[in-house]
């Protein structure tokens, strides 16, 4: 079993990494029936967004870009129930692990400049690291995530979470501590040789982020990504701040059958690993610079792309999916935590980003994202 599929059977959808929505979508389990078994050319892509959206209680925002325009723009749903306030293009929504894409390239801008060798261990650059991994584990291993640090995320089930709590996401930690007390456990795989999808990794990340830059992680990312893009409306989310536009984020309790209020949680505990938010136009910005170039060189980011175990490179997924049997080389950066679903899914081979922002967890985002963009691509084909 790939450890994607096994991290799903284990971790239900309320958990609180990316990991029930990280897979690519070679481990998908389909709704109703394969999406193999379904035409792509059944419908066209803007119909059958709206019809997925509608049979599988959508909430969020869909935006679709396609060699240079974006072709297809849609909001379902409420971004406040209680008030009936309605998704729109303009949105904010809590992003989750696309943050970690974010991390990932600041690490990686870091490697351009000559300060930092990511086959280096984490001593090199945290010298007061106390834990076990200090001398043994690369800033390499930490971003394809087989660093074999003790998982940060302990709670198995949404019946523990919410009678037990979230003990790393519940109580106001600083960064610091978050490396201390999360981040800093005992080696339990050798490191390099399991992939296990680890919060903990990305805050080290953070962290070195910080110590080399000499300033705090958002500071950082406003300086480097979010002001040059223009990226006016994303930012890191913190418990004390009221965000105008942001979505609030809903769960399905299986056991009231309805959808609650997301359990309350310090958001900024997700620190390097998922505390952003962002419009969907705005990871849009963040896709079309990354790709084209304009964030890192293009041999950067074929070393970012470079499947490793579980076909993770560094930040997102890297694989080959095939549409009406000829093969696409695809990235895919999806989150989840609680309520709030993210995806951001690019066809490397014809210029196609998918983006999908959603505040409840209702609906199968690994099946929709792929689900689109190879209706998209079986679209222009015939156009050709």
């Amino acid at each position: 079993m790939k450890p994607s599929l096994m991290l799903r059977a284990l971790l239900p959808a309320l958990l609180l990494s990316s990991i029930a929505a990280a897979q690519p979508p070679s481990a998908q389990a389909p709704s109703s029936q394969p999406l193999s078994a379904q035409p792509p050319t059944a419908q066209a892509p803007e119909a059958f967004i709206a019809d997925y959206a509608s049979k599988h209680q959508f909430n969020g925002t869909v935006l679709v870009k396609q060699r240079g325009e974006v072709v297809y723009s849609g909001s379902f749903g409420e971004a406040n129930r209680a008030f009936a306030v309605p998704d729109t293009r303009q949105t904010k929504y809590r992003i989750a692990s696309i943050t970690k894409l974010f991390t990932a390239t600041l690490v990686m801008q870091l490697v351009e400049q000559g300060r930092l060798d990511p086959e280096r261990t984490i001593a090199t650059y945290l010298p007061d690291y106390a834990g076990p991994a200090a001398q043994r584990v690369t800033v390499h291993q930490l971003l394809n995530h087989t660093s074999g640090i003790d998982n940060m995320d302990k709670v198995t089930s949404a019946e523990q979470a919410i009678s037990e709590g979230i003990p790393a996401y519940q109580h106001p930690w600083s960064s610091d501590q978050l490396l201390a007390r999360f981040a800093s456990g005992p080696l339990v795989h050798e490191p390099g040789k399991v992939f296990d999808y680890n919060n903990g990794d990305y805050v080290i990340l953070g962290k070195i982020v910080e110590r080399l830059q000499g300033k705090r992680f958002d500071e950082v990312l406003n300086e480097r990504i979010l002001q040059p893009l223009g990226m006016t409306d994303s930012g890191m989310l913190y418990q004390h701040d009221i965000v105008e536009g942001l979505a609030s984020t809903y769960f399905m309790r299986d056991d009231l059958g309805r959808l609650v209020n997301d359990l309350p949680v310090y958001p900024e505990n997700w620190y390097a690993a998922g505390a952003m938010y962002a419009t969907a136009d705005d990871v849009l910005k963040f896709s079309d610079a990354l790709f084209s170039g304009r964030l890192l060189k293009p041999a950067t980011l074929a070393t970012m792309f470079t499947p490793g175990l579980d076909d993770y490179g560094y930040g997102l997924w890297s694989y080959t999916t095939k549409v009406d049997g000829k093969p696409y080389r695809v990235v895919k950066r999806p989150g989840q935590i609680m309520g709030a679903q993210s995806q951001l899914y690019r066809f490397l081979d014809e210029d196609l980003t998918v983006v999908i922002l959603s505040n409840t967890g209702t609906t199968d985002l690994d099946e929709f994202v792929a689900a689109i963009g190879k209706r998209y691509v079986t679209a222009r084909q015939a156009r050709r």
